[in-house]
């Protein structure tokens, strides 16, 4: 039996939908009150396991799952040895630079050297500067970040980015994007490796999946 690790939130109904396609039916995780962490597909071929968004390519990096769903943010923030599978194509964001609205910095590189920046992506923030050769003191937080400039403990913030109504509603604005995110599919590569053929066929119907809402348009 395959396994897939889901992730919690945000990515949970999209993932699901997007693995009907393959045949596969977890739609009990997204049910209200929910409290499974594992359930079975009715077709017997494969189960899901419900983790936290940056335990999914862990589940796949040490085999327990052999196929993952997570978002682009979260392989780049912990980089594991994975095969990336498809660009599953929805929950799309971006990885920007923020700082408050009345703050006189219009790209990153304008931040001053050793300034302080809160962060829940500490490995993407310090990529990022690292390549602008400039340095500076990364906060970690894992809670609000927009806290981190309003109250003056940071002059910026590394965070993901989707309709920007937070930093609107928090007086921040965003001066530069890291990248673009959205979900993808990934995989063991022992696994796909050692495959008979039922792994391979799952992630081919999965990718057929994606690809029909656009010859539909």
């Amino acid at each position: 039996m395959i396994t897939v690790a889901l992730a919690k939130g945000a990515l949970l109904q999209d993932s699901i939908t997007c693995l009907q396609a393959a045949g596969l039916d977890f739609t009990p995780l997204a049910a209200p009150g929910n409290r499974q962490l594992m359930v079975d597909s009715p077709c017997g071929r494969a189960r899901a396991l419900l983790v936290r968004n940056a335990d999914v390519p862990v589940y796949v990096a040490y085999g327990q799952a052999q196929l993952g769903v997570v978002g682009d943010d979260v392989l780049r923030e912990h980089p594991l040895e994975l095969a990336r599978l498809a660009d599953l194509g929805f929950g799309s964001c971006r990885m920007a630079v923020a700082v408050k609205r009345d703050s006189p910095y219009r790209r990153a590189a304008d931040l001053p050297p050793h300034c302080r920046v809160a962060s829940k992506f500490i490995h993407c923030a310090r990529t990022f500067f690292d390549h602008l050769d400039l340095p500076v003191d990364l906060i970690q937080l894992q809670g609000s970040v927009e806290l981190g400039p309003l109250t003056g403990m940071a002059e910026a913030i590394v965070d993901l980015v989707a309709t920007g109504r937070t930093l609107q509603e928090n007086g921040l604005m965003a001066i530069e994007d890291l990248f673009f995110s959205t979900a993808r599919l990934v995989g063991n590569p022992l696994a796909l490796r050692m495959d008979h053929g039922q792994l391979q066929e799952m992630v081919e119907a999965v990718g057929r999946g994606v690809q029909a809402p656009s010859r539909q348009r």
